[in-house]
C-alpha cells in the first residue's frame, strides 16, 4: 500500500491554480480585473491622503502581436498621482499575494491585499513577461523595478532596479503585459470607468482603449470625503482567534482595562458591568485565561446585549453633495434624490448604506436599471446573486410609488464598510446579511417616496396645463356667444378666468 504524499503550496500558488476565485477565468475576465483592481489600488492611494485623483490608463495591443484577432496579448498601463509607495516595499507589495498595507480594520477598495499582485502573476503566467513598475513619494527621485514573481515561494524576482529624477512627479505607474479579450470586455471596462466617474466625481480619469480612443471623464467638484480611519473590533464581531492575538500583544494589566483599550466604544462603566456579567475578576491579567476561559469570555462578549453599536465616523460615505455631483454630472437627469442612511452594524462591523436615484434625462434610457457600489467600486457582474438586486426585484413594488414601468429610471446603491461582506474573493455581490438588506430597502424606499413626491407634482402641473389648453380654446368662444347675447361688441374678461396675460387686441374688453 503506497504511502500518502502531502505537501505545502504557497499563497501564490493557490491562486495559481485557482485564479477563477479571484476573478481572472478567462481573458475577458482577467482583462477587466486586471485594470479594475489597478485603478483601485490608484484611487485608494489618493484619496487616504486627499490628494484629488489623476488617473491615466492606456490598454495598447503588444506590438509583436500585429493584427492578430483576441484574445490576444496586450500592454496595460495605469498611472497616478497618489502618494507613492517607499522603495523597500515596492518588490513585496507587487510580488507577494497577501502582503499590503489594508490589513487593518478600516474601509478600504481592496480588503484581501492581492488584487494588483493578482493581476502581475496573470500577466506572467500567460505572456511570461516581467512587470514594469515605478514609484516617487517625494516628487524629487524615483525608482523603478522590473521584476517577476516566483510563484512556488511566493516571493518576488527583482531584475533590474534604477533611480531617476521625478521632476515633480509623485505617484505610481505600473507597466504590464497579459493576455486579454478586449472584443468581449470593452463594454464593462467602459462601464467600469463610467460608474468609477459616478461614485469619484472628484477624479480626473483618462482611459485610452486598443484603438486609439480616448475617454476622459473630468472633475466635477474639488469636495473629496474625509479619508476613512483606522477602529478597533468590536466586541460582537470578535472571535476567539482574535481575542487571543490581541491579549498576546497586550502589554500586561487588569482585564478591564484591555478591553477600555482595545475594543471599540467600550468605557470603564460598561466594561465593569460586563465583567459582572461574564463572572470575571476586574483585575484578573487576560494573559492568565486558558483556553476554555477565552472561549467563554468570547461568547459572553458576543451574548452581553449593553454594547454600544459601531460607531460609523470611521467611515467615509460618499455624502449627498458629491452623490449629487456625480449623478449630475454622468446621468443628467431630470429629477435626483439621494438617502443616506445612519450608520447601522451586522456582526460588530460598521456599515452605511447610501441610495441614489435618477430619473428621466436625454441619458437614461426607458426600465429600471441597477447600478451597485461597495466601498466606492462598481460591482458589474453576477448582479443576481447580489443583496441589492434582490430587494429591488423583490422587495419593492414600483407601482406602489406611481412609477410607470418603463420609466426612465436608475437606482444607486452604495454600502461602504469597513467589512463589506462579499460572497467571493472578487468582490462582486453582496451577501444578503439582514442588516445590509433593511438598509437598502429603506433606503431605496426613501428615495422612491421622492420620485413619487415629484411625480405627483409634474402630473398636477400638466393635468393644469391641458385644462388651460381646453379652457383657452373654447372661453374666446364662449364669450363671443355671451356677447352676442347681451347686444355688445366687447367681450367679458374671460381672459382673468384662464389666466392668460395676452388679450386679443382687436377684441377689446368689456370691464
Amino acid at each position: 500500500m503506497s504511502k500518502t504524499v502531502f505537501t505545502e503550496i504557497s499563497p501564490s500558488e493557490f491562486f495559481y491554480r485557482n485564479r477563477d476565485l479571484a476573478g481572472f477565468s478567462n481573458p475577458s475576465r482577467a482583462l477587466y480585473s486586471a485594470v479594475r483592481e489597478l485603478v483601485e489600488n490608484s484611487l485608494d492611494s489618493c484619496e487616504l491622503y486627499k490628494i484629488l485623483p489623476e488617473i491615466y490608463v492606456r490598454l495598447t495591443p503588444a506590438q509583436s502581436d500585429g493584427d492578430v484577432s483576441d484574445p490576444k496579448h496586450y500592454e496595460l498601463l495605469v498611472l497616478d498621482n497618489g502618494s507613492g509607495i517607499e522603495a523597500d516595499q515596492i518588490p513585496k507589495a507587487f510580488g507577494r499575494i497577501f502582503y499590503g498595507s489594508k490589513y487593518k480594520l478600516r474601509q478600504a477598495r481592496g480588503m484581501f491585499g492581492m488584487g494588483g499582485t493578482m493581476s502581475i502573476l496573470y500577466g506572467q503566467i500567460t505572456t511570461n513577461k516581467p512587470v514594469e513598475i515605478a514609484s516617487s513619494t517625494d516628487g524629487i527621485t524615483f525608482e523603478r523595478f522590473v521584476m517577476m514573481i516566483d510563484i512556488e515561494r511566493n516571493t518576488p524576482i527583482v531584475l533590474s532596479r534604477e533611480k531617476g529624477e521625478a521632476d515633480g512627479w509623485r505617484g505610481t505607474k505600473v507597466r504590464l503585459r497579459l493576455e486579454g479579450d478586449y472584443l468581449r470586455s470593452s463594454s464593462k471596462i467602459q462601464d467600469y470607468f463610467r460608474n468609477t466617474a459616478l461614485v469619484t466625481p472628484y477624479a480626473n480619469i483618462t482611459f485610452v482603449d486598443p484603438n486609439g480612443k480616448v475617454l476622459h471623464y473630468r472633475r466635477g467638484t474639488d469636495v473629496m470625503p474625509e479619508p476613512p480611519k483606522e477602529t478597533l473590533p468590536h466586541p460582537h464581531g470578535i472571535d476567539v482567534e482574535a481575542v487571543k492575538r490581541m491579549i498576546r500583544l497586550w502589554k500586561g494589566g487588569p482585564i478591564y482595562k484591555f478591553m477600555i483599550q482595545t475594543f471599540h466604544r467600550v468605557g470603564e462603566k460598561i466594561a465593569l458591568d460586563f465583567l459582572k456579567y461574564a463572572g470575571i475578576s476586574p483585575d484578573t491579567d487576560p494573559k492568565n485565561l486558558g483556553n476554555d476561559d477565552l472561549v467563554r469570555f468570547t461568547e459572553a462578549l458576543h451574548n452581553y446585549e449593553k454594547f454600544l453599536p459601531p460607531d460609523g465616523r470611521c467611515l467615509s460615505p460618499l455624502g449627498e453633495e458629491i452623490f449629487a455631483a456625480g449623478i449630475v454630472k454622468e446621468l443628467k437627469p431630470e429629477f435626483y434624490a439621494i438617502a443616506a442612511r445612519e450608520p447601522s452594524a451586522y456582526s460588530g462591523f460598521p456599515f452605511i448604506v447610501e441610495v441614489g436615484l435618477a430619473y428621466g434625462g436625454k441619458t437614461i434610457q426607458p426600465g429600471l436599471k441597477l447600478l451597485r457600489f461597495a466601498n466606492r467600486i462598481p460591482l458589474l457582474y453576477d448582479e443576481g446573486s447580489d443583496v441589492s438586486w434582490k430587494v429591488v426585484s423583490e422587495e419593492i413594488d414600483l407601482k406602489r410609488y406611481k412609477v410607470p414601468q418603463d420609466a426612465p429610471l436608475t437606482i444607486i446603491t452604495h454600502v461602504c464598510s469597513t467589512k463589506v461582506p462579499y460572497k467571493t474573493v472578487g468582490k462582486e455581490y453582496i451577501a444578503d446579511r439582514p442588516e445590509v438588506e433593511r438598509e437598502l430597502r429603506n433606503g431605496i424606499r426613501d428615495v422612491l417616496r421622492k420620485l413619487q413626491v415629484y411625480l405627483s407634482r409634474v402630473g398636477s402641473i400638466e393635468r393644469q396645463r391641458r385644462k388651460m389648453n381646453i379652457y383657452s380654446r373654447y372661453m374666446p368662444l364662449i364669450a363671443r356667444f355671451s356677447a352676442a347675447l347681451v347686444g355688445t361688441k366687447k367681450l367679458p374678461p374671460y381672459n382673468r378666468l384662464i389666466g392668460l396675460d395676452v388679450f386679443q387686441e382687436d377684441e377689446g374688453v368689456d370691464e
